[in-house]
């Protein structure tokens, strides 16, 4: 990956910039996501792709301090490991800041699914949010793009 050296680098959910690495093989392309790259190298991570896991595959809840299909497997190992490869990127490349698509068990910064697969929403967040909050990684999520472009632009100007 050839890198721009006056631009820091971000971490960005991979399925926010058109990559179909959801649980459902689909993407959740964000048009802002892809504007991030005026302002940053752009490093995509997927930490559920990234882990092992197949593309499509079960979706999966958190219930507890662990990570469940919803055929009831326990993935929670999927997801540490996907969390850990995401900190890696960040140290390499010296990121302080990732953008991450909100809901996801792994990405979730503000609400995460309870866990019940009835498509009911939590305060929690994911595996890999967590993890990088801890490292103190800022977390901004996808749903929160409108405001972090428009400060951005008016820093450029």
């Amino acid at each position: 990956m050839k890198l721009d050296n006056n631009k820091p680098c971000i971490l960005v959910s991979a399925c926010l910039l058109g990559s179909p690495t959801r649980y459902d093989g689909k993407s959740s392309k964000d048009n802002l996501a892809l504007q991030l790259i005026e302002f940053f190298n752009v490093i995509p991570i997927c930490p559920e792709s990234d882990s092992g896991m197949t593309t499509p595959r079960e979706p999966s809840e958190i219930r507890g301090n662990k990570v469940f299909s919803s055929k009831g497997k326990d993935v929670t190992s999927f997801f540490v490991k996907g969390a850990e490869m995401a900190l890696e990127q960040a140290k390499k490349y010296n990121v302080k800041l990732a953008v991450l698509k909100e809901k996801s068990p792994s990405c979730g910064f503000r609400s995460i699914y309870d866990g019940s697969f009835s498509g009911k929403l939590i305060k929690g967040k994911g595996i890999t949010t967590k993890m990088l909050l801890s490292n103190n990684i800022q977390v901004i999520p996808d749903t929160s793009l409108p405001e972090f472009i428009k400060s951005l632009r008016k820093k450029d100007n």
